[in-house]
């Protein structure tokens, strides 16, 4: 597991699915068999011609996915390494910094 790698884990057990989430944690996190859990930011599905609300980030099939998913930037999850899938695609360059971007200003963090 890397920072940035897209995988599938289910952050609600009422859902029947797992969802698509981006690993936040740094790589050294991410890496290290010690540290049992990553932050994580939620995907789902993107209905049809539906907009992105401000708080979340498109990703589509340039970042490994099969249908185009809404992230929601303003909720980090922490969840345990077990319950995520293998990597199934990874964000691309331009959408780390939109989804940086995206957090800084949700989070309104200092730039």
């Amino acid at each position: 597991m890397h920072q940035w790698d897209i995988v599938r884990v289910r952050i609600d057990p009422k859902d029947r699915d797992h969802h698509p989430a981006v690993v936040l944690s740094c790589e050294e996190d991410c890496q290290d068999a010690q540290f049992r859990r990553v932050n994580v930011l939620y995907g789902t599905k993107r209905v049809p011609a539906a907009p992105a609300e401000p708080w979340q980030v498109i990703l589509n099939g340039a970042d490994g996915l099969d249908f185009q998913t809404l992230v929601d930037c303003g909720i980090f999850y922490l969840v345990d390494k077990d319950r995520c899938s293998p990597s199934i695609g990874s964000v691309g360059v331009e959408r780390r910094r939109a989804i940086g971007r995206k957090i800084n200003e949700i989070l309104r963090l200092p730039r």
